[in-house]
């Protein structure tokens, strides 16, 4: 009988680090963009701090996931939790003294935590034994159920009051401090072995250039950049178009809530849909349900149309990303995982850097005001679902044989 308690008990501490640690991630995202509006010196630049947070996350991954290979999951996550504690003093500091530059500095090594997390659910299946890891990681990807609950509700409590100054943001980076010293203390209680070295005459694999060249892999990548960048350009906007349409950040907070609510939740079955209809079918109905929510968002800016569009943009962001990321896992060879996982997410992160800056150009520099800031955020969504729906056809319809 196999005994899979060990890993039980490391999936019990990872949920509970998603759910502590990673409600700072949904905490920041929402008023990133709000206190970047206050601190700038150029409107266009309010997203700035998000673009810098997922930038971090870009460059961090290509050193962190090394570190780990040497010398644990533990050092790893202890690295990230300690990134977004020094991340959230330097960001309260440069509230304090009103200063955008020192912000940015803040928000960049926010990202080195942002990037450790995108481990938890490999660190999941670490210890488990084959029946055990599919459970295992749908339990982690529940612990984002509830930070998607703590953080934005976090923000609501935390950020209300009569204070319009850009401090009023200070108590959320004083709870996010405390967030990362609560996940640093459950990393301690980790019990995943290093992995062994890999042998001298293992197989290498393909290059970098070979693999990406491949049909299959292309495609995934393609949709996999569309579905997340796409999902992060809107999100980052969300809160800024919501605040300057006359609605409080406390609204802003629940439709965040229930986007991420939205992301995650349909996880525990996106798995059984793509073991059912194909994984080509299930990435296409996420690019569809992502162009919905651009349509839903086109049609005004009341409460409801807030809600429905990016509860929509959270299911198709589900369904395309967790799509892309099976074709590519069926794509290459076990021996190949780690040089195509680590190009895979410094393309599809740099995508999402790319939105998250572009998010702020779009929503505050395209119009003069928010609701035709937020009309072109939307508008900017159909080229590159094209590209995603024309290479996903192509993909459909190309030979077999070939």
């Amino acid at each position: 009988m196999i005994d899979d308690t060990r890993a039980k008990r490391n999936v019990a501490v990872l949920v509970a680090a998603q759910a502590f640690l990673g409600s700072q991630i949904t905490m920041i995202f929402v008023i990133g963009g709000l206190a970047g509006q206050q601190l700038s010196p150029n409107v266009c630049l309010a997203t700035l701090p998000i673009s810098m947070i997922v930038f971090g996350s870009m460059t961090t991954a290509p050193w962190l996931s090394p570190l780990m290979q040497k010398h644990g999951r533990r050092a790893g996550f202890l690295v990230g939790a300690l990134g977004g504690l020094v991340g959230a003093i330097v960001c309260a500091f440069a509230l304090s003294i009103s200063n955008f530059w020192v912000f940015l500095i803040g928000s960049y090594l926010t990202g080195i935590y942002m990037s450790s997390q995108g481990f938890f659910r490999f660190a999941a299946t670490d210890t488990a034994s084959e029946a055990f890891r599919p459970k295992a990681i749908s339990y982690v990807m529940a612990g984002g159920l509830i930070s998607a609950i703590i953080g934005p509700q976090l923000v609501s409590v935390l950020s209300s009051g009569a204070d319009a100054t850009v401090m009023r943001f200070f108590p959320v980076y004083l709870a996010a401090m405390a967030l990362n010293v609560i996940g640093m203390a459950l990393f301690f209680l980790l019990d995943i072995p290093k992995p062994p070295l890999p042998s001298v005459d293992a197989p290498k694999g393909r290059s970098r250039w070979e693999l990406l060249t491949t049909p299959r892999i292309a495609v995934a990548v393609i949709c996999g950049m569309v579905a997340y960048a796409l999902m992060n350009l809107v999100m980052t906007s969300t809160p800024l178009a919501v605040v300057g349409c006359g609605f409080q950040v406390a609204d802003a907070s629940n439709i965040v809530t229930a986007h991420v609510l939205a992301m995650f939740a349909p996880s525990f079955f996106t798995g059984h849909l793509i073991a059912r209809f194909g994984v080509e079918k299930i990435v296409g109905l996420g690019m569809a349900i992502l162009a919905v929510a651009g349509v839903v968002a086109l049609q005004g800016v009341q409460l409801g149309n807030f809600y429905i569009a990016l509860i929509l943009l959270g299911l198709g962001w589900n369904f395309g990303f967790i799509g892309a990321t099976t074709m590519l896992a069926g794509a290459h060879e076990p021996h190949e995982r780690g040089r195509m996982q680590g190009l895979n997410d410094l393309l599809v992160f740099g995508g999402v850097t790319f939105a998250s800056l572009a998010s702020g150009g779009l929503m505050n520099c395209s119009g003069g005001d928010a609701e035709t800031g937020w009309a072109a955020v939307n508008m900017a969504m159909i080229p590159f679902l094209a590209l995603a729906g024309g290479a996903l056809i192509w993909l459909v319809m190309r030979p077999k044989e070939a």
